[in-house]
């Protein structure tokens, strides 16, 4: 595997150039720079990493957002670890979040968080070895109520797949009867419409104690006014489905069973809920490099 060069790149956010950049990316370390209420021009790590001796002129993208109290270097440390093929066949990037943690609700970041992700995206689709319509973006729990929130507000039409582990749609998200963007100051008040084509993972387990599987107040995460809510995990995988095209009745029961999960498919698995029976926290360690890679790869 490559060793990072130590490269740093800033991106001035609002004033990134159109044209494609005549150069291939390369492992190391990048920066966008942003401005919001707890800094000014504040520079913003991700780490990219190329794998070697690849010979196609193109390669897909797979951004991987940390959890609640993690980082972008030991997130990346694991992840490359645990899944060699995948990190072997994409260009892996990993984010870091502002104080170790991503702006949903009450957490310490107070960032906008969609415009630091498009940022990275619109950057480094202009390399010549990326292929620019075939971003895929991960999160865990914290990092995976991101990627819900640029399934409901990015309009970026480079990302394809997005894979939420432990983290299904809060109730700020989605209040029961619309999508909600967040705004500026986490209200959620402005009604929002995804896009659609989106294809999404979800990965939950039943005895989260964390995210309730079943929906309703987390024990722990904080939100105004007391603990975040989130929607029960089997509906929040449909809401999503009907707003990709399903025009089906909600699952009761699983589409198929393989061993501990639970699968509840719909729209030929293009939005996919993983029951991991038993799982906590820390149930998206239950869907193997395989299942990731085939849902990647699908067409």
């Amino acid at each position: 595997m490559k060793q990072f060069l130590p490269l740093l790149v800033a991106i001035v956010l609002g004033s990134i150039c159109t044209h494609a950049i005549a150069e291939d990316l390369t492992s190391g370390e990048y920066f966008v720079t942003q401005t919001w209420s707890q800094e000014t021009d504040f520079r913003r790590p991700f780490f990219v990493n190329v794998p070697n001796q690849r010979q196609e002129a193109e390669l897909p993208v797979f951004i991987f957002l940390h959890g609640n109290g993690g980082n972008a270097k030991g997130a990346m440390n694991g992840f490359l670890r645990r899944n060699r093929e995948l990190a072997a066949q994409y260009i892996t990037v990993f984010p870091n979040g502002y104080r170790a943690s991503w702006n949903i609700s009450a957490e310490r970041s107070k960032a906008d968080e969609v415009v630091f992700i498009e940022a990275i995206v619109k950057r480094l689709a202009k390399y010549e070895n990326v292929s620019s319509n075939e971003f895929s973006i991960m999160g865990n729990s914290n990092g995976a109520a991101l990627v819900n929130q640029l399934m409901i507000e990015s309009k970026l039409p480079n990302v394809r797949n997005f894979i939420s582990g432990v983290s299904p749609l809060n109730v700020f998200q989605h209040d029961g009867m619309n999508f909600r963007a967040k705004g500026k100051d986490n209200n959620y008040k402005e009604i929002a419409k995804p896009m659609v084509g989106k294809r999404l993972m979800n990965i939950s387990g039943t005895e989260d104690r964390l995210i309730p599987y079943r929906g309703g107040p987390s024990r722990v995460i904080p939100a105004k006014g007391g603990k975040l809510g989130f929607v029960d995990a089997e509906e929040s995988i449909f809401l999503w489905a009907k707003q990709m095209g399903y025009k089906g009745k909600k699952l009761s029961k699983p589409s198929r069973v393989e061993g501990k999960l639970g699968v509840f498919s719909y729209l030929d698995g293009d939005v996919i809920h993983y029951k991991v029976v038993g799982g906590g926290h820390g149930a998206t360690g239950a869907i193997s490099e395989q299942k990731l890679l085939k849902f990647l790869k699908a067409k």
